[in-house]
């Protein structure tokens, strides 16, 4: 284990949330190891919160003190089942077009952001969230143009109205990641009399198929990740590299993000923001997620999540 005096500076501090024997227990996240906490009297009920336990809540100190205790075992990652970080989001807020390459390749002109303003939607927590390692369904519905889209989370831990982008971070208690599954081709009912506002609509419904926003393996906290615009990002399906980018070349930053949203809504402690895919995704080349596929999609300082694709 780390010292403490590491603890202070940082160094890639990780939280996970996973289930072994039954119980959900908290620990500390090494990739292919874990560090549980020593105590589990909350995860009992399965109402572990890891919010309190990163920098601004109530469990810090508690957590610095176990980082620090070189007493605590690890065991393997695969002695345990990896659980969505921060799986009762009171909001999942998303963007759409985010960075210029991406909106450039679905046949968009890029923007400044100037000239423009975020694209946020919502996806349904309870539903599209999905953990570590488990699959990404193939819907009955609609199963012919599902698609990839890697994108940096941000998890609030101070919530707010009219944060101002210069004090958006410290309302920011740690990233994750997520890949934002999308179906391009969703059309319901296609027979049917075509409105203004189909295509808007049948984007969106195709945003929210059941277990299609996993998030994972973990929540690094917002102190070790000094700066969230140069992270490194990538996709990888079946091994071949798709998405290969930095949050660098984000339109809207995370803190603009945030300043955006919080005077339209109050952000709540535990809030996720995905905030937006790069170029490389599966609509580009015509190429669908299939029954067999593995995603596996990985940001800097963060970790891999990895999907396995079925079908419905």
């Amino acid at each position: 284990m780390l010292s403490q005096a590491a603890f202070a500076s940082l160094d890639r501090v990780r939280l996970c949330r996973f289930e072994r024997g039954g119980r959900i227990e908290g620990g500390f996240y090494h990739d292919d190891r874990i560090v549980p906490f020593p105590e589990r009297d909350d995860a009992s009920a399965g109402n572990l919160d890891l919010i309190s336990h990163l920098p601004g809540g109530d469990r810090f100190e508690e957590t610095k003190a176990w980082f620090a205790d070189d007493a605590l075992s690890a065991i393997s990652v695969s002695e345990a089942r990896l659980l969505v970080p921060n799986p009762r989001p009171s909001k999942l807020l998303l963007l759409a077009g985010n960075y210029a390459k991406h909106i450039e390749e679905c046949g968009g002109a890029a923007v400044e952001r100037a000239e423009t303003f975020p694209y946020v939607f919502m996806k349904p927590p309870s539903t599209t969230l999905n953990h570590p390692g488990a699959p990404v369904i193939i819907p009955k519905a609609s199963p012919d143009r599902i698609d990839w889209e890697l994108e940096l989370g941000v998890v609030i831990g101070k919530g707010g109205k009219h944060i101002a982008e210069a004090d958006a971070l410290d309302h920011v208690a740690g990233y994750t990641i997520f890949n934002d599954i999308s179906d391009r081709g969703f059309r319901p009912n296609p027979g049917r009399k075509e409105r203004s506002r189909d295509p808007h609509f049948d984007w969106l419904h195709g945003k929210w198929h059941d277990h299609s926003c996993p998030c994972g393996p973990c929540i690094v906290s917002s102190h070790t990740v000094t700066n969230p615009q140069e992270l490194a990002m990538q996709l990888r399906v079946n091994g071949e590299l798709k998405q290969d980018a930095s949050t660098a070349q984000q339109i809207f930053p995370v803190a603009a993000v945030i300043e955006f949203i919080s005077q339209i809504m109050t952000l709540e402690p535990g809030d996720m923001i995905s905030t937006g895919t790069a170029a490389g995704v599966g609509n580009a080349s015509k190429t669908w997620l299939k029954p067999g596929d593995r995603i596996e999609a990985a940001i800097e300082s963060i970790g891999t999540l990895v999907s396995p694709v079925e079908s419905e």
